[in-house]
């Protein structure tokens, strides 16, 4: 527990773990807006979601470079406040928003979270003594897990909650035969993840309906994870700005040093 005296480290932790949240959590149902309301198999989905993992992969090293430069503090910063900026953008999107609409927003999250990924790792191993190097880069492996599962938790909650509101209305509006019981619970359940609970042998029509009060549903509740998770990621960027420019470690003793190159009393 030690290794938590060290504000770097701490803050480091803190913010893998609200970015994994954010991540993990608001691109989990990403899939199911591809899949289920725009029909995508699961490989035109990986091809439509490549824009964000392609932006890592490029501005990972690029991020390397300019913290390597300037330090990790505002590279992380400024990150984060562009992935929040991604993030709400994707919480404007509706029924009749094309998969192409989410390219920008998916390139936004990409670039602001490279710097993120590369210096909150570096920020937590390399705040921690020699010795407990190992422990810490455990401790950036578990954050990642923890924020994911959060994530995904949390903002599926959120999900659930806001379909299990709004179902029943738009369905009672639309005027359709009311659902009660289980088949109230499972429209719900199916509409969570973008589907339409549409009986066998249901009139063309009625189908129609019930599809677009699914899918509207299913976005509102998109929206208002999106949202959160841009919430969250602006909360990290101003965590990020308690990094500091801690001493470095003595590869021998495991004790700080002054850092070399730079001005004494300024910490990492």
């Amino acid at each position: 527990m030690r290794l938590f005296r060290s504000v770097s480290l701490s803050v480091g932790t803190v913010l893998t773990t609200l970015l994994m949240f954010s991540l993990v959590g608001s691109m989990f149902f990403m899939t199911f807006f591809m899949q289920d309301v725009h029909g995508f198999d699961p490989v035109m989905t990986g091809v439509r979601m490549l824009p964000l993992t392609g932006t890592l992969i490029i501005g990972s090293p690029l991020a390397g470079l300019l913290i390597h430069k300037v330090g990790p503090r505002l590279p992380m910063a400024a990150g984060l406040a562009v992935s929040a900026v991604g993030l709400f953008g994707l919480s404007r999107l509706g029924t009749g928003s094309s998969p192409n609409d989410v390219i920008f927003w998916f390139v936004l999250v990409g670039l602001g979270l490279s710097p993120v990924m590369v210096g909150s790792a570096d920020v937590i191993v390399g705040s921690a003594p020699v010795e407990l190097a190992g422990v810490a880069g455990g401790m950036t492996n578990t954050a990642m897990q923890v924020g994911g599962v959060l994530g995904t938790s949390v903002l599926g909650a959120v999900m659930s909650a806001k379909v299990a509101h709004l179902l029943p209305l738009r369905w009672a509006e639309a005027h359709l035969p009311a659902l009660v019981g289980e088949k109230l619970a499972e429209a719900k359940s199916v509409v969570s993840v973008g589907v339409a609970p549409v009986a066998p042998g249901t009139p063309r029509p009625v189908a129609t309906v019930i599809t677009s009060i699914a899918h509207s549903t299913f976005m509102s509740g998109l929206d208002e994870a999106f949202l959160i998770a841009s919430v969250a990621m602006l909360a990290a960027a101003a965590v990020a700005l308690l990094v500091k420019r801690d001493l470095e470690v003595d590869e021998h003793t495991g004790a700080p040093t002054q850092a070399p190159g730079r001005p004494e009393g300024v910490t990492k």
